[in-house]
């Protein structure tokens, strides 16, 4: 069979055939055909990504309106379909702006916002507004009323992905019983295969989002997730992106947009973190880029090598015999104070005393005699480099290389700086790094000696420590746009100054104290602990990674421990294995925590929750669907840390969990024992019966509570045997009235007297309190302030 691509080449005019098939795509029409990269590829998982893009949009409204989040998720089976209707209490869109933001793909006020929201792209809702409409062909329904307004706005509409516009097949104004806030209705193809995942993405968006309220009705089960503090993230401000953030391309954009004309308002006025000075160091290694620095030589001293008085004398002529020697000898004089000097330097000593010898003799000393001057002095102070050359190479290499070798290496970088065609001696780093591999190179060839490359790039570093930047004004602007390559110097030299990370009220995270409050309202746990670490930076976006850990109680003992991953407080429910948080949770070695963890890699076994929040202004996806974080080792390196500084408080909990378990063990046991010894005592002794709740005490380094009694008189007291200072809590709750105690408060309650006390008890020493009780009192003692498995009560 003849395939096509066989004949095209038969044929006249394929080319104009060809042409005339080429269209552009709108991109509704593209994701109409792609929709699996937006998580829409099931039934099962469309269902969970629509409920998701709702209630983030949701969140979202809501917290930018100061509003505390009330937001009804419900679910429906309807015929073949699922009806989907998500409502929140936001503050409501306008009529103009409903079909735009529910029919129109990429519409948003997000995308070039450097803060920290849920979304960005203006991509999700409007997303599963297409998938609804392609799956069942009904347009969605959506009903909006702004805070103040007495009606309410209802539309019905759906996407034209032809042209990725909305189209509204009906507008009306209807009434509503909230006050405000949005509902969209959605029928789509699903199926509830997912609702573990469903179930999962609610419950967690409740952990990360305490200050929400959210609800859930499915036909099989009804939830809600109340609020645990009503206290909304902290606002976030827009930041402009930091040098280390942005691309060349984004540069180049930069540069042409910007009303400034200097590099330094450029940079102070574009970007975040760059003040004056901070535009002084970029702008110094921008000039390293573009313009090379400058070789020092040490000068002359004591006409040693080279005389600079008399070669600046010959050099210049006419000027008369007193002037010319004094200008002359002061230029030496001024280079012999100095340790190095660069060409630049030189210029400005000349320049400075031919001045002076100006104003003193009333003669002139133009420019071709002050470059004169120059060039004469430069020959004298460059009239023998290989010195200055050995003791850097000295310095800068082992002391195994022999004096000879070292010599060989100097003369031969000397005689490239001769060579070079460049009498101020301006050079750039990679030229620096030229000459010393093919000097290195001769060296070894000729000399025999071997100069490996660490000794190169020590030799390179000392060189170009050497050297001085020069202070020649930077291209302006306009200059830097129309060239790429003086760009990417520019480019190159923002990337290279240490410049402060950028500021992070653009951020909002959860905070360790709300992490733990998610934690508890929704796991009954024993221990929580969590993380918050300081602000870090990639790609020049600030982000924050929080983490938080819940182990015991209620939570499965037989299993893996399960792991939680948020991104800007949306839970990342699909993906798991792809996602850089889950490789991070399976590198460490739980076994260093107290879990378990078999072969001492993945995941740990055992009841417990671990969760990790990801912050930022740009969370680096693996994809559009935004299910797991991408391999970013800066991002890695902090999930880790926040892990193990949770992890930390979790291994001491379980290490001293596991102490007391011991301890306990050990006290069952003596409880066993001396019972049976104190009766063969009392045999023995014929004594009468022994107490040994105090011996129990005192072998077992407890704190002891003792009630002792004289008549009316009741001591409470308290004996320290352990080794460290005590510090209680006690309530005596006392039947009858004990009147007032000295070193303690009496509280009367429904007839009942509380006597509260808090002794500081040292180790080894005891503490006491007295009171008196009429008639027949029924006590009730409670300590706190020490493990169940340190205290006895002998009350």
């Amino acid at each position: 069979m003849t395939s096509y691509q066989s004949t095209i080449a038969e044929g006249e005019g394929i080319a104009e055939e060809l042409a005339e098939a080429q269209r552009s795509i709108s991109i509704a029409e593209f994701f109409e055909k792609n929709r699996q990269m937006l998580g829409f590829d099931s039934g099962a998982r469309a269902l969970v990504t629509a409920v998701k893009e709702a209630v983030d949009n949701a969140l979202d409204a809501t917290e930018e309106a100061g509003i505390l989040p009330d937001v009804y998720v419900e679910i429906q089976e309807n015929d073949d379909y699922y009806r989907l209707i998500i409502e929140d209490n936001g503050p409501g869109i306008t009529k103009e702006q409903i079909p735009k933001i529910f029919g129109k793909l990429l519409y948003g006020s997000r995308f070039h916002a450097r803060e920290q929201n849920r979304g960005q792209q203006g991509i999700g809702i409007s997303a599963a507004v297409l998938y609804s409409q392609l799956t069942s062909g009904k347009p969605a329904k959506i009903t909006s009323r702004p805070k103040g307004s007495a009606d309410a706005k209802y539309f019905e509409l759906t996407i034209d992905t032809d042209s990725n516009e909305p189209e509204i097949e009906a507008e009306d104004t209807t009434s509503w019983d909230r006050p405000h806030g949005t509902r969209i209705e959605l029928e789509m193809e699903a199926n509830m295969r997912a609702r573990n995942q469903l179930h999962d993405y609610v419950k967690h968006t409740a952990v990360v989002n305490p200050h929400a309220r959210l609800e859930l009705r499915e036909p099989q089960e009804h939830f809600k997730f109340e609020r645990a503090t009503d206290q909304l993230p902290a606002e976030t401000e827009e930041i402009r992106p930091h040098p280390h953030g942005v691309e060349l391309g984004t540069l180049q954009k930069m540069l042409s947009a910007t009303d400034s004309y200097s590099v330094s308002g450029f940079l102070q006025g574009e970007f975040t973190r760059v003040g004056g000075k901070t535009a002084d160091k970029v702008i110094d290694n921008f000039r390293d880029r573009h313009f090379g620095r400058e070789m020092t030589w040490s000068p002359p001293k004591d006409h040693e090598d080279a005389d600079v008085a008399a070669a600046v004398t010959e050099a210049v002529a006419n000027k008369g015999k007193e002037a010319t020697a004094e200008f002359a000898e002061s230029v030496e004089a001024a280079l012999e104070e100095r340790e190095r000097v660069a060409h630049h330097v030189l210029i400005d000593v000349v320049d400075s005393f031919a001045d002076n010898a100006e104003d003193d003799h009333d003669v002139t000393f133009g420019d071709t005699v002050r470059e004169k001057a120059v060039a004469a002095a430069w020959d004298a102070v460059t009239d023998e480099r290989t010195a200055d050359i050995y003791a850097l190479v000295e310095n800068a290499t082992t002391d195994r290389k022999d004096d000879a070798h070292v010599q060989g290496l100097a003369e031969r970088l000397a005689a490239k700086f001769e060579d070079e065609e460049n009498p101020r001696d301006r050079l750039t780093r990679d030229r620096i790094e030229e000459f010393v591999a093919r000097s290195a190179d001769a060296t070894e060839e000729y000399d025999e000696a071997t100069f490996g490359d660490t000794a190169r790039e020590n030799v390179v570093e000392a060189l170009w420590g050497r050297m001085l930047t020069v202070p020649d004004d930077p291209p302006k602007v306009a200059a830097i746009d129309e060239d790429r390559d003086t760009a990417s110097e520019l480019h190159e030299a923002m990337r290279e100054t240490d410049i402060i990370a950028p500021p992070t009220d653009c951020l909002s995270p959860i905070s360790d104290d709300l992490v733990l409050e998610g934690l508890k309202k929704e796991f009954d746990a024993d221990f929580y602990a969590a993380s918050t670490r300081d602000a870090s930076v990639h790609g020049g976006d600030p982000f924050i990674v929080e983490a938080g850990i819940a182990y015991g109680g209620d939570l499965d003992e037989g299993s893996s421990a399960q792991v939680m991953r948020f991104a800007n407080r949306v839970p990342l429910v699909y993906q798991r294995g792809a996602c850089s948080i889950t490789d991070v949770v399976k590198t460490i070695n739980w076994r260093n925590y107290k879990l378990d963890q078999p072969g001492g890699s993945g995941i740990p076994n055992g009841p417990a929750v671990l969760m990790v929040h990801v912050a930022s202004t740009n969370v680096p996806f693996t994809s559009e669907s935004k299910d797991a974080v991408a391999n970013v080792p800066e991002i890695e390196d902090e999930v880790e840390r926040a892990i193990r500084e949770a992890a930390r408080d979790l291994k001491s909990y379980l290490k001293k969990r596991r102490s007391m378990e011991k301890r306990r063990r050990k006290q069952d046991k003596l409880a066993t024992i001396l019972p049976a010894m104190a009766e063969k005592l009392e045999e023995v002794t014929e004594e009468g019966e022994l107490n040994i709740d105090d011996s129990l005490a005192r072998i077992m380094n407890n704190v002891l509570v003792d009630r002792r009694y004289e008549g009316d008189t009741v001591q409470l007291v308290v004996e320290n045997n352990d080794g460290t200072n005590a510090s209680l809590e006690i309530t005596d709750i006392v039947s009858e009235d004990p009147g007032e105690v000295e070193g303690a408060n009496v509280v009367e309650m429904d007839g009942e007297y509380f006597v509260k006390w808090a002794p500081e008890v040292t180790a080894g020493d005891e503490a006491s309190i007295e009171y008196s009780v009429n008639g027949d009192a029924s006590f009730d003692l409670q300590v706190e302030g020490v493990e169940d498995e340190k205290l006895t009560i002998n009350g």
